[in-house]
């Protein structure tokens, strides 16, 4: 049986949830007001192992639209990025009270995504409804590049955890595509999905290999070396994937939220069924997921039922 830790994020419904790179204990989550359609947003930042549920709140911003998406800097171990409803991408300082450091305005609509570069650490990318793709640099008052190749929705941006310069996002067109930020189009485009692409990761141990997961309920794991069709398909979600993320310790083990309130854990290392945990334990869409770098088989979890879990999964095998 998995042990939970559980905090309230009251009166706000979980869209994303990161752990920090730096600090084995602490977490933080992007939320949004009246699950995200109207109203205000709250940056959470939490501390595991405090408080009578395990969780205690350090600090709370509050934004005036939601919050969709949050990344940890790679450089200042007190600063986040986060991604909001009115388009805005905003820099905080956790030893800063009530302001973000800084505040851009160039998306047109809903930013769904923030992810922070893994390799060069200076940069940062977002994806968003207006169909654009953004690179940023936190020092610097306006994007670096726009990519606008997407014919719908950008849902998911992901960084290459090898190339500084390489980064994956997927959309609601049906495709995943590989970008290099010296070119200026795409490098790589996959037909990955027969519906709209909510979730992406890359896996941190295969260069060539991403996690896509769709409307369609399925998480498919691709070889880019081989796009012409999917290397895996993880079958067993009763509704969309929202999100995907690839084990920090493994190269074989997956994590994917979805709209069935569930929270899976696949190993693709297993013959046959691969599903090898399930946390069901929300009682609303579960749209964010990440795993610790620091303790193995400790996951991280929020939801639109205001609810956030932090769950130590035993004998899963986390080794790559």
């Amino acid at each position: 049986m998995a042990a939970v830790m559980r905090y309230r994020t009251a009166g706000y419904n979980g869209y994303s949830i990161e752990y920090s790179p730096f600090f084995e204990n602490r977490i933080a989550c992007a939320s949004a007001a009246n699950f995200g359609i109207v109203g205000n947003g709250r940056l959470w930042v939490l501390g595991l192992g405090a408080g009578p549920e395990g969780i205690d709140v350090e600090k709370v911003y509050d934004t005036q639209d939601g919050l969709f998406d949050c990344a940890w800097s790679e450089v200042h171990e007190n600063q986040i990025v986060t991604s909001s409803g009115d388009g805005s991408i905003k820099l905080w300082d956790v030893t800063l009270p009530d302001f973000p450091v800084r505040n851009w305005s160039e998306h047109t609509r809903e930013v769904f995504a923030v992810k922070w570069n893994l390799v060069k650490k200076d940069t940062f990318i977002s994806g968003s409804w207006d169909q654009t793709i953004k690179l940023w640099n936190p020092e610097v008052p306006q994007s670096l590049t726009t990519w606008q190749e997407h014919t719908h929705c950008i849902y998911q941006t992901a960084w290459s955890p090898t190339s500084g310069d390489i980064f994956a996002s997927a959309s609601g067109d049906h495709t995943l595509k590989v970008w290099d930020v010296r070119q200026p189009r795409s490098v790589q485009t996959v037909r990955a999905h027969n519906a709209e692409i909510l979730a992406l990761d890359w896996n941190k141990y295969h260069p060539n290999t991403l996690v896509t997961g769709s409307v369609d309920h399925s998480v498919k794991v691709w070889d880019l070396r081989f796009p012409d069709r999917e290397a895996m398909v993880l079958l067993g979600h009763d509704y969309a994937v929202r999100r995907v993320k690839c084990s920090p310790h493994s190269g074989n083990i997956i994590a994917s939220a979805s709209y069935d309130m569930t929270m899976r854990i696949w190993d693709t290392a297993m013959g046959g069924n691969r599903l090898a945990h399930v946390h069901d334990q929300h009682t609303e869409f579960v749209l964010g997921v990440d795993m610790s770098m620091f303790f193995e088989g400790q996951v991280a979890t929020c939801a639109w039922d205001e609810q956030i879990n932090v769950i130590q999964i035993p004998g899963l095998s986390m080794k790559h």
